[in-house]
């Protein structure tokens, strides 16, 4: 599948369109553990407020936040939900080389509810403890995605294209997630499984796992998990 083209502009000769699938722009947010989130300031009206902070796509491939009542960004997405999230490549040396993007998004402030918050607390175990104080949870919903694969390979994603994407439901995916930890070896950790992949952690450091014919049904993708954790056993 492919979601848009881009255009290299350069003093070199005229490229053709570049396309992208959309599995790179699901692998860079799977991948990465934090993005950098820009809100309008309530502060100073008109300027930018940006801050840097983890996330866990929920099942809609949303970046979910969990952020506390007294963050100045917290404020300002009260006050205006319009906001902007940017993701680089991990531990690229070279930015301009990375892949990356920019979500354009509405925010959401959403419940934590059982299936949500289990998901949210096997990415960042951290926040439970945040969620006892005053710290709530916040939606990402794209209106656009703005993706750079690199020099010379970039374009928007719109938000009709990220809501056609394949979805696996949250009570699925956490019967999944129970089954296929119990196969791993010890110091491994599934974190996630959805239609295009599987995210894990080991020694620290979390991976991801695309699956090469995603994305998957629900059948299918419970047998291709399997088959996967059991090589890491």
């Amino acid at each position: 599948m492919t979601i848009f083209t881009g255009i290299l502009h350069s003093n070199q000769p005229w490229h053709a369109p570049v396309k992208i699938p959309i599995e790179s722009v699901l692998t860079l947010l799977h991948e990465s553990t934090f993005g950098t989130l820009a809100t309008h300031s309530t502060q100073l009206p008109g300027y930018p407020y940006a801050t840097v902070m983890p996330y866990v796509l929920d099942e809609n491939h949303c970046p979910a936040i969990c952020i506390s009542a007294l963050a100045e960004h917290t404020k300002n997405l009260l006050a205006d939900p319009r906001t902007s999230f940017s993701v680089v490549q991990t531990g690229a040396t070279d930015v301009q080389a990375a892949a990356r993007l920019t979500l354009v998004a509405d925010a959401e402030r959403i419940e934590a509810v059982p299936e949500l918050l289990a998901r949210y607390l096997r990415y960042e175990p951290g926040a439970e403890q945040l969620l006892t104080l005053d710290f709530m949870l916040f939606r990402l919903i794209p209106r656009r995605i703005r993706f750079i694969g690199g020099i010379g390979r970039m374009g928007w994603l719109e938000e009709n294209e990220w809501a056609a994407l394949c979805r696996l439901p949250a009570v699925t995916e956490a019967s999944l997630v129970q089954e296929v930890s119990l196969m791993v070896q010890p110091g491994v950790r599934v974190l996630g499984i959805d239609c295009y992949g599987i995210d894990y952690e080991t020694g620290g450091q979390r991976q991801r796992q695309p699956f090469p014919a995603g994305p998957l049904q629900a059948e299918t993708l419970r047998e291709t998990a399997l088959e996967f954790v059991a090589g890491l056993a």
